[in-house]
């Protein structure tokens, strides 16, 4: 009986890994439909992107602009902020609350699978897409490419790390961010080995040394999605200066009803570009 019953704890452990190796993307990646045609705030501008990936796959967005101050010149190049969302957000929704973030455009372009574009998400894909789109971006001629910012929620914190370290950007703002998905899932499941299971770990804890430019923390003070302990290793291990905000009594996906939370990143954002 003793025989049997191991069997069938060990059948059963290796069952519970296998469905976790199976399933992993559903649980990571949460594409969302498009969810109505975005709208930019009033006196901005609105241009749909529409850029396709080295490999063919088709990405779609917006690019808010907004309306240029009477005493700038019409060809001046703007400074931008890049925003990469959550695991479970179509990030073209937030166009129109773009000038809660000051007066500098803002790109929304969607993962893999998410909104309009096509594909399916992985870590690697969402990666090379965003150093595909930043590219792009700084090419352009009404974008200042010495002024470039990253926004990266949850999620969305490990691809901006990950653009961050390979490319010149100015400063980054993380929203509930993580040290890994590893280390998270070690938390939910720490009788499993997770190490060895997962195959898009968003390490951005390993990547921190090395990133010089200034960040801005934003954390929940209840996050139940990721833990703040998990925000708070990424911020001891990077190599600039930090900037910590912490909102009591909120969780992880109520932040942006703060008062504080648009001001805090607005006047980053005006001290740093």
């Amino acid at each position: 009986m003793l025989k049997s019953l191991a069997l069938v704890a060990v059948a059963s452990y290796a069952g519970i890994a296998g469905l976790l190796w199976l399933s992993q993307e559903s649980m990571i990646f949460l594409p969302q439909p498009s969810l109505g045609k975005p709208t930019a705030p009033r006196g901005w501008s609105l241009e749909a992107v529409r850029f396709t990936a080295r490999d063919g796959t088709r990405l779609a967005g917006v690019l808010v602009k907004p309306g240029a101050a009477p005493d700038v010149a019409p060809d001046a190049r703007s400074p931008l902020l890049i925003f990469y969302g959550g695991n479970a957000e179509e990030v073209t929704l937030s166009a129109h609350g773009a000038h809660l973030l000051g007066t500098r455009a803002l790109l929304l372009v969607n993962y893999r699978g998410y909104g309009e574009s096509e594909g399916r998400p992985s870590e690697s894909a969402l990666v090379s897409d965003a150093l595909e789109l930043y590219d792009w971006a700084a090419a352009r001629p009404d974008v200042d490419p010495a002024r470039i910012a990253l926004h990266g929620r949850s999620l969305g914190s490990g691809v901006a790390v990950q653009v961050a370290a390979a490319r010149a950007v100015k400063c980054l703002v993380l929203t509930s961010p993580m040290d890994s998905v590893r280390e998270v899932a070690k938390s939910l499941y720490p009788w499993l080995p997770i190490a060895l299971l997962l195959r898009h770990p968003f390490d951005s804890a390993a990547r921190a040394p090395q990133l010089k430019m200034p960040a801005l923390f934003l954390m929940a003070g209840e996050d139940r999605v990721i833990a703040t302990k998990h925000s708070e290793r990424l911020a001891s291990v990077w190599g600039g200066s930090v900037e910590r905000v912490t909102f009591p009594g909120h969780d992880h996906n109520d932040l942006e009803l703060n008062d504080g939370y648009f001001s805090a990143i607005s006047k980053f954002l005006d001290a740093h570009l």
